[in-house]
């Protein structure tokens, strides 16, 4: 029986909000813990470091899990992939929470943190394209954009939902039960979260496009590289700016408030409040392109920012609380902008039995060299020009990037996600 639009939208909404809530949560105790749990024998900054190269290590991960997923999700179905990659998130963060420390076992602590971290990064490489596509096949082509919007909100939604339960846990606990055991609660309950998930994603139906479009002998991958070489570049170029300013604009943006002398608790009220209008707002832009189409509130949302960064470290440099959250608030307007359309953009790109593989390629082979090197390479360059300019230089190249990717790609709004696109 098929599944009303709203029931499916909920669905992936919940799985999207939970999987990038275990995600963020492991940033978030990395800097927090990690370095002092699992790299103890190292001074306090090498031991930040290593801690954050596991968290790198999920973004490695992320393009062979959109491989694999994609390719399975094109060839059984989207929703038994959703499923699984609900699960193999849920896992990995629950065993997180479960982990002896680096006192009680010694190397194999972090060893097996970053094996777990590997298993997050696979599973949410292959959460994004299942999530935004079960949607896009579910709706009709007239609201697309908004209904594929919501599964992206599930990004600012998830790192809500993990500092916001930091946050009541700090207020609550001292450091030293923080550092015992409270830090493991926000990763046991991700169990509880993901049995919610996996209640809510088993209760909808299959797509009806993928159902009704017609087998392939030839493999996922090499149908993309046969006939969707350059709509894999398109999501690739498209993803630059967008993956490079979020994490600029919600993670580096702390340890440069740290630079500037400013207090931590400024500048994360400043990013929460930003994230809660950035999650409201990601629909907007969605329904926004079903009006006047996906490529032009991209190549707004790209120029924006590519602007917008000028202003952005100069407005956090004044300590100035309401100053700091303009700065946020506006850049993730900005970037919204590219990330609410995205979803149905880039959907619109690819044949049914290729879809899932091509979506998921383009999108996480851009998060390595975007997302995953965007922190490294900012604090690389305030520390080589102890200015900010060289890294506002540094998003302008990449919104370039962006702007001439997605100028170059053919508007894909009202497409019939069933045609066949290729021979």
């Amino acid at each position: 029986m098929a599944t009303s639009i709203k029931k499916i939208v909920g669905a992936s909404l919940i799985g999207t909000t939970i999987e990038w809530y275990d995600f963020f949560l492991y940033g978030s105790a990395a800097a927090l813990v990690f370095n002092k749990l699992f790299f103890p024998e190292s001074d306090p900054l090498t031991g930040t470091l290593l801690a954050f190269l596991t968290y790198a290590v999920g973004f490695i991960a992320r393009p062979l899990g959109g491989l694999v997923f994609g390719h399975f999700g094109d060839r059984v179905g989207r929703k038994t992939l959703l499923v699984v990659s609900l699960l193999l998130m849920g896992a990995a963060t629950f065993l997180i929470g479960c982990l002896p420390t680096h006192a009680a076992i010694g190397a194999a602590a972090p060893l097996l943190l970053t094996v777990l971290r590997l298993v997050q990064g696979f599973a949410l490489g292959g959460e994004w394209g299942g999530a935004v596509l079960i949607v896009s096949e579910h709706g009709d082509s007239a609201r697309r954009g908004f209904w594929a919007s919501w599964p992206q909100a599930g990004a600012p939604g998830g790192n809500l939902l993990a500092t916001g339960v930091l946050a009541v846990l700090a207020a609550v606990q001292s450091e030293s039960a923080f550092l015992s055991w409270g830090w493991r609660v926000p990763f046991l309950l991700s169990g509880v979260l993901v049995l919610i998930g996996l209640w809510i994603r088993l209760s909808i139906s299959e797509s009806p496009v993928f159902q009704q479009a017609p087998k392939e002998e030839t493999a996922p991958i090499v149908t993309v590289l046969r006939h969707h070489r350059r709509d894999v570049l398109t999501a690739i170029g498209a993803r630059l700016a967008e993956n490079i300013s979020f994490y600029l604009l919600t993670v580096f943006v702390i340890t440069y408030a740290k630079a500037e002398k400013i207090d931590n608790s400024t500048v994360l009220n400043a990013v929460l409040i930003a994230s809660a209008i950035h999650f409201l707002t990601i629909p907007v832009w969605g329904a926004l392109s079903d009006r006047v189409g996906r490529r032009p509130i991209y190549l707004a949302g790209a120029a924006g920012i590519g602007v917008w960064i000028f202003a952005f470290f100069p407005l956090v440099s004044t300590g100035n609380f309401l100053a700091i959250t303009l700065a946020v608030t506006v850049g993730l307007l900005f970037h919204g902008m590219m990330y609410g359309p995205q979803a149905a953009f880039f959907a619109e790109l690819f044949a049914t039995r290729s879809r899932y593989t091509g979506v998921s390629i383009g999108a996480q082979l851009s998060a390595i060299v975007a997302g995953a090197l965007a922190p490294v390479i900012a604090v690389a360059l305030l520390r080589e020009y102890n200015s900010a300019v060289p890294i506002s230089i540094y998003l302008g190249i990449a919104a370039l990037l962006t702007l001439f990717a997605v100028y170059k790609a053919r508007e894909t709004q009202g497409r019939d996600l069933a045609e066949r696109i290729h021979a």
